[in-house]
């Protein structure tokens, strides 16, 4: 699959404000800080997902419209945010009715830091996707940061052994594009 367009669509705090036009989704989901923005960025091939060093930065629903034809929806991340505990839970909650409710969702995908690929929240999140049927994949994300094969190798057997039922995991680094056209690929699967 190839990106002839992306651009950015809107911006939803609230389930009722979610498009209706019914075009198939790709989300996002990962810990703060874990690379989705930039992850995005290089999928779209352009700076349309707002990068930034401070953790839990997207509050909101991002849809992206890509070839007129599906969006990529960068969820807000879980974990480490400084915000106050009723913004939490509220993202929570957007998080989980749309992880839950929306047919228009065609694959979930979890984003997982190669340097901490077991991390329990990460465990929670892919066991929340399983339970409400949703097809997720994994993006072990950051495999630029471990410069010895061994380490890369390490990292991969520990998400295929700590996770289950996930379609396939993909190593990607945003930074050199390691992974992400095949990770592109894998999702053309699921918007043909």
């Amino acid at each position: 699959m190839k990106i002839t367009s992306a651009e950015f669509f809107k911006s939803v705090k609230r389930l009722e404000d979610l498009p209706k036009d019914n075009l198939p989704e790709i989300a996002f989901a990962g810990r703060s800080n874990v690379g989705k923005s930039s992850l995005l960025n290089a999928l779209m091939r352009k700076k349309l997902a707002y990068a930034s060093s401070t953790p839990g930065r997207t509050r909101d629903i991002n849809f992206f419209r890509i070839n007129q034809k599906f969006y990529f929806v960068d969820l807000p991340g879980y974990g480490y945010a400084k915000v106050s505990k009723a913004e939490q839970e509220a993202w929570k909650e957007l998080l989980e009715a749309y992880l839950r409710n929306r047919p228009q969702l065609r694959l979930c995908v979890m984003l997982v830091d190669a340097r901490h690929p077991e991390m329990q929240n990460d465990k929670q999140m892919s066991e929340f996707l399983y339970f409400y049927g949703r097809p997720f994949a994994i993006a072990l994300t950051k495999i630029d940061k471990l410069k010895k094969k061994s380490e890369r190798e390490n990292a991969r057997k520990a998400v295929e052994g700590f996770f289950s039922n996930y379609e396939f995991v993909q190593e990607v680094s945003a930074q050199s594009g390691e992974g992400v056209l095949d990770l592109l690929k894998h999702i053309g699967q699921r918007v043909a």
